[in-house]
């Protein structure tokens, strides 16, 4: 049996390709990022099988398969990270300067964390189980970059306690 595919026939031309497009985020996703945008509330939605929230909403729980409409519940703004990683190489994809701190934060009310950025405090004070809470764009956007960040709740020595390995 061949593997390979016979390429004689074709002709090809390496090149890129940049399409305009519109992303619709769903009737849940939609709702989600209005809340954010227009009243800077977070929401999640509540299992009714199994008592997840899940945030970022979707409209089926990862545990149980559940349908999740019209289970909307308010979380955060403040929450607690639960892990984190430290962006330290500059990359056009990289979108901020860098020492860059992208953490998972479960937000109060909530059981899945939500990954987002951290600011407002040196990346060696970040650890797991740090307080923090949403600070909103002052702009409205069009995506989960309504939070602009989070930020420590309470002001944070700079490199206080002990760091998880790999952190």
């Amino acid at each position: 049996m061949e593997l390979t595919p016979d390429l004689r026939d074709c002709f090809t031309v390496p090149g890129k390709l940049a399409l305009p497009y519109t992303y619709f985020a769903g009737r849940i996703g939609s709702r989600f990022l209005l809340a954010l945008q227009e009243e800077h509330r977070i929401l999640g939605v509540r299992c009714a099988g199994c008592a997840t929230v899940l945030v970022p909403p979707r409209a089926t729980c990862d545990r149980c398969q559940a349908d999740l409409a019209d289970t909307w519940v308010e979380v955060g703004p403040a929450g607690r990270v639960e892990n984190f990683t430290v962006v330290r190489y500059a990359d056009r994809h990289v979108p901020e300067p860098v020492p860059l701190v992208l953490a998972l934060i479960r937000l109060d009310g909530a059981d899945t964390p939500l990954v987002h950025r951290l600011g407002g405090m040196d990346p060696e004070a970040v650890r797991v189980g740090l307080r923090v809470t949403a600070v909103f764009a002052a702009e409205p956007r069009d995506t989960l970059l309504c939070i602009d960040h989070f930020r420590p709740l309470a002001p944070q020595p700079s490199a206080a306690g002990p760091r998880p390995q790999g952190g």
